[in-house]
This record gives structure tokens, sequence and C-alpha cells, in this order.
């Protein structure tokens, strides 16, 4: 398989774990129960997960106040389109 398959499949992976793992939060969160780490989701977020990250934390409003978040990931997705276009420009 070219490695562009295997690229899609990893992001889908990683986005899904994005969205699983902000949604388990929120709901923990709700009921005072164990959460997962600011760390954790900004980690998913750093290895793809961000873009979907983002739409999850808008969509279901958590973390939306805090600028490690709202800041964060913005600048991780930018840093990604970046190595992204790094990345294309080489590989042409």
């Amino acid at each position: 398989m070219c490695i562009l398959v295997y690229a899609v499949i990893y992001l889908a992976a990683v986005n899904l774990l994005a969205v699983i793992f902000t949604v388990r939060d929120k709901r923990a969160a709700r009921r005072h129960e164990w959460r997962v780490r600011e760390s954790t989701l900004l980690l998913i977020a750093a290895l793809g997960g961000s873009v979907a990250m983002l739409l999850a934390m808008y969509t279901i409003r958590h973390k939306t106040k805090h600028a490690k978040f709202m800041v964060g990931i913005p600048v991780i997705i930018a840093v990604q389109i970046a190595l992204a276009a790094v990345f294309l420009s080489t590989k042409i």
C-alpha cells in the first residue's frame, strides 16, 4: 500500500481517539469522575488529532475557557499544516 493510504488510516484513527477522549473527559467532568489529563489530550492533538479535537471541543463546549487549549490546539494545527507542506513539497 502507498504511504498516503497508511497516513489516512492513521489520521482517521487518531482523530477518532481525539473525539473519544474529549467526550469521555466532558462526561467525567459532569459526573465528578476520573478525568483525562490535559497533557494526554494535548498529546493526542499533537499526534494528529488536533482538528477533530478542536471541533469536538466546540461542539460539546469542553475546555473552551482554557487558554492552553484555545490557543494551543490552533497552534498545533498550524505547525502540522506547515510540516505537511514541507513534507509534501520535498516528496514531489
